[in-house]
């Protein structure tokens, strides 16, 4: 496998994430039992953010213009262009932390729903070697204090994001992509938080095996990301996502994400005796 600076390897492995995405969506769309357990929290979820964004669409010039005191005194094209940037930047940083937020909330609310749809993965696959039994409470617990962390750590990083979307040019094509990167890399290590739990592997531990294979599950991340930025991709995708995470939990940690192919039995000799 290649090395993180030899392009070809890390494209491909980039590209590996991204086909965990598009496993994730064949085996939730293939599996009726699979769309009942995942839609609803994913569409509560999903009712609760497209308001919250539709609020912020609502007031975002008024933000704008307090976040662009300092251009009051501007003659006024310069002032307007200043504060067009600004409702840029501001929608853009909402939207990042919308993304990152609803899969930390829905993941909340469907808990059972989604631990649910990952054990249903993993038995698939072989089940879980050495797995922790972790009493429902518990796992609540921990997934809302995690979410909590991830949410703070994304939230001190889109800050910054969104200054630099401010700037003429820069704000508008290298940042988005950054943010993209950035916002894929949040969504990897939530999506695969309930399988590393069930091992006993907490948030820690997400980042420094994550990292250790970085390109994969930034290609899966980042794929996860863009179908959010879809209207109701979110809420469509979210399931599909939590099978996609479980896979590449388990190909993190080494452990295989294709089905045994059945022995084949040998041809019966047809010719006649």
């Amino acid at each position: 496998m290649g090395g993180v600076f030899y392009a070809p390897g890390v494209v491909g492995e980039f590209l590996a994430g991204v086909g965990l995405l598009g496993r994730g969506i064949g085996m939730y769309a293939r599996s009726p039992r699979l769309v009942v357990l995942g839609i609803i929290p994913a569409l509560i979820s999903g009712l609760v953010f497209l308001a919250a964004f539709a609020t912020l669409i609502y007031f975002v010039s008024d933000l704008a213009e307090l976040a662009t005191w300092f251009a009051d005194d501007w003659s006024e094209g310069l002032r307007d262009a200043v504060q067009f940037l600004a409702a840029i930047g501001i929608l853009g940083l909402g939207g990042l932390i919308g993304v990152l937020t609803f899969t930390a909330v829905t993941l909340l609310i469907g808990d059972p729903f989604y631990e649910k749809i990952s054990e249903m993965i993993e038995e698939r696959f072989g089940g879980v070697p050495g797995e922790v039994e972790v009493p429902w409470w518990r796992s609540l617990r921990r997934s809302l204090w995690d979410s909590i962390r991830l949410i703070a750590l994304s939230l001190a990083i889109g800050i910054p994001l969104f200054f630099l979307g401010l700037l003429p040019l820069v704000g508008q094509t290298v940042v988005p992509v950054i943010g993209a990167l950035v916002g894929g890399w949040f969504l990897a290590l939530e999506l695969v938080g309930v399988p590393f739990f069930r091992r006993g592997l907490r948030l820690p531990d997400r980042r420094r095996i994550l990292a250790a294979h970085r390109p994969v599950a930034l290609g899966f991340g980042v794929s996860v990301f863009v179908c959010f930025l879809i209207p109701l991709g979110a809420v469509l995708v979210m399931p599909a996502a939590v099978a996609g995470g479980t896979l590449l939990a388990r190909k993190v940690l080494g452990l295989p994400v294709d089905v045994p192919a059945p022995t084949a039995q040998p041809a019966k000799d047809l010719r006649p005796r």
